[in-house]
């Protein structure tokens, strides 16, 4: 494995466990079996680190998530909420294809991004990737056409606290749903367990 991927690895997994605040760049150095001067050979400072474990995910899942948002788009002439949020399911689990563990540890990591409080993170996905949230919103604005701008900044606003909240906790829950339940439910399924609550979120009359 090369360096870089050895310090990638190691910080993804850190940032995942620790946020990104509770992480410092000893703590990666001395996972990856690296020194400080290969980190900043290949990253330059820790934001960079930052955006490039991000990079790496959304480079997989940014391709797949546009084509299933088209797709929904140009499938139906009035897509449901439910069709709209589903269609990230299957772009978010072929993570788990790209790096073990993947859909959970890039969800956990963009979680991190909101409750670490890194707004300069939150600014480089949508704008390296905007095509992701122009597509996501024509697809939420084509469901419910009632919805202003201002209703749609704060229902999704709302929607990504859920999902951040239900992915920090998801290993519990997880348990809970075993021990509890007797379903054994993976993270496909905590995914597909909270669509419906947020998409009648969304919906909720103007």
């Amino acid at each position: 494995m090369s360096t870089k991927n050895k310090i990638l690895d190691a910080a993804e997994k850190l940032f995942a466990d620790k946020g990104f605040n509770g992480t410092s760049l000893r703590e990666i150095t001395s996972l990856a079996e690296v020194n400080l001067a290969a980190v900043n050979y290949h990253f330059g400072s820790k934001k960079e680190l930052i955006k490039a474990v991000m990079s790496r995910y959304m480079d997989e899942l940014s391709p797949r998530l546009e084509s299933a948002l088209v797709n929904i788009c140009q499938s139906t002439a009035q897509p449901s909420l439910t069709e709209v949020f589903s269609a990230f399911v299957e772009p978010l689990l072929a993570l788990n294809d790209f790096q073990e563990h993947g859909t959970t540890n890039f969800l956990q990591l963009l979680g991190r991004g909101y409750t670490d409080s890194q707004g300069f993170l939150r600014w480089f996905l949508t704008t390296s990737y905007p095509n992701v949230i122009d597509n996501f919103v024509e697809a939420v604005h084509k469901a419910y056409p009632e919805l202003s701008a201002e209703d749609m900044f704060w229902r999704l606003h709302f929607t990504m606290g859920t999902i951040v909240f239900t992915m920090s906790s998801s290993d519990a829950l997880m348990d809970i749903a075993r021990n509890d339940f007797s379903n054994d439910i993976d993270i496909g399924g905590v995914i597909r367990q909270v669509i419906p609550y947020v998409a009648a979120g969304v919906a909720a009359p103007v």
